[in-house]
């Protein structure tokens, strides 16, 4: 692929498919060289998986953390902000939200902070998680951990709080960054003119509880149907435009207005500000 803007990056054969054999009918075009948006998590400091908890990796399955950690494993540390963030526009940040996310296309649905966390056998299970054990993330750790190593910003990981947030750690420690709510569209039609690329829509369960939260992908996403996309992991998969189930964990899923996404939506946050 050349690093030209407009690159189209198809999903994904599977860069990272813990599902072995789902092939994606989505995709996303960006309108920034793939190299530009997402070179540092290649080749960079930011490329290590190794180093993206706060300890060491040689202490991720240290026995004497399980007491401490339970089963969410290691947490993840503070990046700062990538090189030339502050001269990057509005749009570019998020395209980057989204690339970065991609890499995680296909780990599973885990109550991990960090993706990569993989945990031994003996280590302690959540007891109400269905899926095997493994690597992966959940989904306010996907969008908090996605946040933090695209743009340096760290949002709360808890459903709840980060739910809640008026405000973010970042770009980088020692910085605070606001985070903007928006109350839902009118209609389903104006979700994708209200949304952009990379706000944070929140779902409630059928207790009226926040219990999940999804990136939107907005106008870069392709679908063959036409349908509003969304990035999110969860633990439970809805039909894509083939009529083929989507598994569990980080994937493309399509915004239906028959979807507890839009049916039981809470919210939106914006952390990215408005275009100047």
């Amino acid at each position: 692929m050349t690093g030209r803007a407009l690159a189209f990056i198809v999903l994904l054969a599977g860069v990272t498919q813990a599902q072995e054999g789902y092939k994606s009918p989505y995709s996303v075009k960006f309108s920034f060289p793939e190299e530009e948006l997402t070179g540092d998590l290649v080749k960079g400091p930011r490329s290590d998986w190794k180093d993206h908890a706060t300890v060491p990796y040689s202490q991720w399955q240290d026995a004497s953390n399980q007491r401490r950690w339970g089963y969410w494993g290691p947490s993840m540390k503070h990046f700062g902000p990538p090189a030339g963030l502050a001269k990057k526009s509005p749009q570019w940040s998020r395209e980057r939200v989204i690339a970065t996310a991609l890499r995680y296309v296909g780990y599973s649905y885990q109550h991990h902070h960090v993706p990569e966390w993989e945990p031994p056998a003996d280590w302690p299970r959540d007891p109400e998680q269905k899926t095997p054990v493994g690597k992966g993330v959940d989904c306010s750790n996907f969008t908090g951990f996605v946040y933090n190593l695209a743009l340096g910003i760290l949002p709360s990981t808890g459903i709840k709080q980060q739910s809640e947030m008026t405000e973010a750690e970042g770009p980088g420690p020692g910085r605070r960054v606001l985070v903007k709510r928006l109350e839902l569209p009118a209609s389903y039609e104006a979700f994708p003119k209200e949304l952009k690329t990379g706000d944070l829509l929140f779902v409630k369960s059928t207790k009226g509880n926040v219990s999940h939260v999804v990136l939107w992908v907005g106008s870069i996403g392709q679908s063959p149907d036409g349908m509003p996309l969304i990035l999110d992991s969860t633990g439970s998969g809805s039909r894509d435009a083939n009529g083929v189930t989507i598994p569990d964990g980080v994937q493309l899923r399509p915004f239906k207005r028959t979807t507890w996404h839009f049916t039981q939506a809470s919210h939106v946050l914006r952390i990215i500000p408005e275009d100047p």
